[in-house]
């Protein structure tokens, strides 16, 4: 039995001290998850509550911190907000200190998840929490979690160990004594130094001051393991000049945390070639996807794994057809032999029969004796979310053409039935239809829905599209060029636009908006790679030129070259 699932006992439930990572939402474990599945209470910091309640489970109360709050007074602990994760209720939270919330969650026999941020054992506070459940009888289990002091450094490329060995020296600036300083100034060991960005350069003096030589390399990344992280690369006697030649400090955002590496491991020249993360070929970029957030699940995941940000706008609803009855009467013919064959061209036309399947009382069941096919991998998993696994999916191309490759033509001896239903929208092409006449089916071509212009989304992404705020934009089809254009305005003539093929990359033309990538198939995920292709050739041509490496956005408007299609 896992200690995760361990029964609890009525009168003082169960504590689990829980390591959320340093920021990368991947970095959880699996056994972190597993207690978060189970968690009736969720105690959080405002840092890490992103990344640990979307695997709570729904209705759990959360106990959010107040990112506002100062520690509690004379005590140094930080100060959480009540929330109650099912409601809306207005007003000013009470707020107590972390061990109270804790042990007071507890009470009732209750499952209760103390997120940190980090691992637990580096935690300032954790230990004292757990010494109070350990007074106060009340079970507590500890789940690890990466410490920012090592998975950062790990994403910044910077080793902090190898095959020579050398001692490892872990340092908090904001507590470090003056005998700390001395010892670590002495030792040639790599040194890990938590502190602030405008703490950086007091750190690296109390290093020089120690002992340690100003030419010695240093690292400093801030926002480690997230796609806002930075590094500047440079030397302990140095460092203060690099931030400020970057123009990172002066800053009001001096206060931010950031993860420092001292030693020969950090040198330049190694980290070049380790920089695996940064280094990724839309690393940063926000990459406006006009799509639902149920149709872009894999291009958004597809979309992070090159290290850029995915913003989800929809720009179609979909509605019920204005007249059913065409509907019903295919879905009543399904039911009693009409159909040889039923096609599915999207995951909204599942959507659109199962809904109605549910009307009349219907299941799964129905399909009993019919050949499903599905236009591609999207549709299918909605298909067998359904409870149907379909009997053809395309081996190629996941589009009308690629299913029709695989359809059977119309064989008289061995199918006893020449009619195909096809529920789709009302603003689909004929190119399946006329396939499968062709074949020498019979086509029930029916409106299973219908696709209208989506609401505009709020005023700061509108904002964002036509200022440039966006690095990119994917455009998979003429109508998202028309709707995004229509509700949101034009993207900045800063931002790089990515069309699917031809007839989208025309229409995108007519609407003044000139094409810099064209997906070499239609097919959303080799528009993806395009795009990918084509940030890494521009991070290479910075790089080969001895420029900084910056993201479409990071351009001054008017300062874009025209580029031909990729």
């Amino acid at each position: 039995m896992s200690p995760t699932t361990l029964p609890v006992g009525l009168e003082h439930g169960h504590v689990t001290f829980l390591g959320a990572g340093p920021g990368d939402p991947g970095l959880l474990t699996l056994r972190a998850v597993e207690a978060l599945a189970n968690a009736d209470v969720l105690v959080a910091e405002h840092e890490v509550l992103d990344v640990v309640r979307v695997h709570a489970r729904p209705g759990v109360a959360v106990v959010n911190a107040d990112p506002s709050s100062d520690p509690v007074p004379g005590t140094g602990t930080p100060q959480l907000a009540v929330v109650d994760g099912a409601s809306t209720t207005a007003g000013a939270p009470a707020v107590r200190d972390a061990a109270h919330l804790v042990m007071e969650a507890a009470r009732g026999g209750r499952r209760v998840v103390r997120a940190v941020s980090g691992d637990p054992g580096l935690d300032a506070y954790a230990a004292e929490e757990m010494l109070a459940c350990a007074a106060a009888g009340v079970p507590f289990e500890v789940v690890p979690g990466i410490a920012a002091a090592v998975g950062v450094p790990a994403y910044a490329g910077v080793p902090l160990r190898d095959a020579q060995g050398a001692d490892v020296r872990f340092v908090d600036a904001r507590t470090a004594s003056d005998r700390c300083w001395t010892e670590v100034g002495a030792s040639d060991g790599t040194v890990v130094v938590s502190t602030s960005l405008d703490s950086v350069a007091a750190a690296a003096g109390e290093l020089v001051a120690a002992g340690r030589k100003p030419d010695t390399p240093m690292t400093v990344t801030v926002a480690g393991t997230t796609t806002r992280q930075r590094t500047w690369t440079a030397t302990l006697g140095t460092i203060a000049q690099t931030l400020k030649q970057a123009k990172v400090l002066p800053s009001p955002e001096g206060g931010r945390p950031v993860i420092a590496v001292v030693g020969e491991r950090s040198a330049a020249a190694q980290r070049e070639q380790l920089s695996w993360f940064e280094s990724k070929p839309l690393f940063g970029w926000r990459v406006l996807v006009p799509r639902t957030k149920e149709q872009a699940a894999s291009l958004s995941d597809q979309l992070r794994s090159y290290g850029a940000v995915p913003h989800e706008v929809p720009t179609i609803a979909v509605e019920p057809p204005r007249t059913p009855q065409q509907m019903e009467r295919a879905v009543k013919g399904l039911v009693t032999g009409r159909y040889e064959w039923i096609a599915f061209t999207s995951v909204n036309a599942v959507k659109a029969v199962r809904e109605k399947f549910e009307e009349y009382g219907l299941d799964a069941r129905a399909f009993a004796g019919i050949k499903v096919a599905a236009v591609g991998e999207q549709t299918a998993k909605a298909l067998i979310a359904f409870g149907v696994k379909p009997d053809l999916v395309p081996s190629g191309e996941q589009s009308a053409a690629g299913l029709l490759e695989d359809w059977p033509p119309y064989d008289p001896v061995f199918d006893p039935i020449d009619r195909v239903f096809l529920p789709r929208a009302d603003i689909a092409t004929e190119t399946l239809v006329a396939g499968l006449i062709e074949l020498g089916w019979e086509v029930d071509d029916v409106t299973a829905y219908r696709t209208v212009r989506a609401s505009p989304p709020p005023a700061e992404t509108r904002e964002a599209i036509k200022g440039g705020g966006f690095d990119a934009v994917l455009f998979t089809s003429s109508s998202t060029v028309r709707n995004l254009v229509g509700i949101a305005g034009k993207p900045h003539n800063v931002t790089v636009i990515a069309c699917i093929g031809p007839a989208t990359a025309k229409t995108a033309e007519e609407h003044g908006l000139r094409v810099d990538v064209m997906a070499p198939e239609p097919s959303v995920h080799k528009l993806a790679e395009a795009l990918a292709d084509f940030g890494a050739k521009r991070r290479d041509a910075a790089v080969e030129a001895g420029d900084a490496v910056t993201r479409p956005s990071e351009r001054r408007p008017g300062a874009r070259r025209r580029r031909t299609t990729t």
